[in-house]
């Protein structure tokens, strides 16, 4: 598992820790069932506080992607493809809000909007 963390980002370090984590998750690259590094572990190799990866832990297992079994570790979660779709879904979303503001700053017209997207469903 590769986590890079940007201290000169606006982004707490926590939820930057969080969204790659779940990222490898919903692409795969973390299976179920599969061992997280260690708090004390991670923290070490980013060079961080053992509170802060703690944080981000916990995050994901609040939001079931992990679960934490106290002496042994922290696992990917079996695999709930309701819950990575969801996941996908708000991405998705939060995506083509950013597009359409985008479109709004340049002057483009709900229905200019509209017609560019059907012609890039379409394909």
């Amino acid at each position: 598992m590769q986590i890079i963390v940007n201290h000169s980002s606006m982004v707490p370090i926590y939820e930057q820790i969080v969204e790659q984590i779940k990222a490898q998750i919903m692409e795969g690259k973390l299976q179920a069932e599969a061992v997280l590094p260690s708090v004390r572990g991670l923290a070490k190799e980013l060079r961080i506080s053992a509170l802060t990866v703690k944080k981000a832990y916990d995050y994901l297992e609040e939001e079931g992607f992990t679960v934490t079994v106290h002496g042994k570790g922290t696992y990917v979660a079996a695999s709930n493809a309701q819950r990575l779709r969801e996941e996908q879904q708000k991405q998705a979303e939060a995506e083509l809000e950013q597009a359409i503001q985008k479109a709004r700053r340049c002057g483009l017209t709900e229905e200019e909007i509209r017609q560019m997207v059907e012609l890039i469903l379409e394909g």
